[in-house]
């Protein structure tokens, strides 16, 4: 099959890239390197030529309110560009839960963009995924010092890069789903707690403080980002990864 990944020099893209050519599929990373410009469509017909399927690994530049009409005005050209070159089958990488946190912007943007994508021309596939085991270390750094790192106890269910980029191939190169598929790690952490194992892991000596207020986290239901009924579960410890 020949796939044209969107942001395909990105973390998940360029490793989703590298599965399906070893996979004997042919993929082709699509970014701003290679002169892609999805808020202007720059390159995007030329991106999808004689593409069997599109897969949408884009992140926004940012975490605020701007995330809303960049990922209303990326996905829309990516839509229209997909349906003028005869694609049969569109993959959007989501989150987990992001319907469940009105509080937090860029939650909001992925809801907008999924249902750009549901209402679309293009059959569809979903795959929302919790956080990666790959980006905790970014997490904690968020609300840390010198001394000490403050976090909530939001709980969270971290799931290998490496799973997710497997579920994004095994669904890019079959039917379309037209629905929702979730993936998730298998053990749930409050993230203070995940905090205090990645730190120790890491020898770094700072402490964990509980606050309730404290990050991006502090605005997430209890919950609310944890796989749902009927997600797909990885075999990909986090205690195992992080050693």
């Amino acid at each position: 099959m020949r796939i044209a990944v969107i942001g395909g020099t990105g973390f998940v893209g360029s490793r989703l890239v590298d599965r399906l050519r070893a996979n004997h599929h042919e993929a082709v990373a699509h970014g701003r390197s290679s002169g892609l410009d999805l808020l202007t469509g720059e390159g995007l017909r030329d991106a999808l030529v004689a593409a069997d399927v599109v897969v949408d690994t884009i992140d926004a530049p940012s975490f605020d309110e701007k995330a809303i009409p960049f990922f209303r005005t990326t996905t829309a050209n990516l839509l229209r560009a997909a349906e003028q070159a005869g694609v049969g089958h569109i993959v959007l990488l989501s989150i987990v839960g992001i319907d469940r946190v009105p509080d937090v912007d860029y939650y909001n943007a992925k809801v907008v963009q999924e249902a750009l994508v549901r209402e679309g021309p293009i059959p569809y596939s979903i795959v929302r995924a919790t956080q990666f085991m790959e980006f905790i270390d970014k997490i904690v750094d968020w609300t840390s010092d010198s001394d000490s790192v403050r976090l909530p106890t939001t709980r969270l269910q971290p799931i290998a890069v490496g799973e997710v980029v497997d579920t994004l191939a095994r669904v890019a190169t079959g039917p379309p789903l037209n629905d929702t598929l979730s993936v998730a790690g298998p053990d749930v952490f409050p993230l203070d707690e995940l905090g205090r194992l990645t730190l120790r892991a890491r020898h770094d000596r700072r402490s964990v403080v509980t606050d309730e207020s404290a990050g991006l986290f502090s605005a997430v239901p209890p919950d609310a980002i944890v796989a749902p009924a009927g997600a797909t579960i990885g075999r990909v410890h986090y205690l195992d990864w992080v050693a």
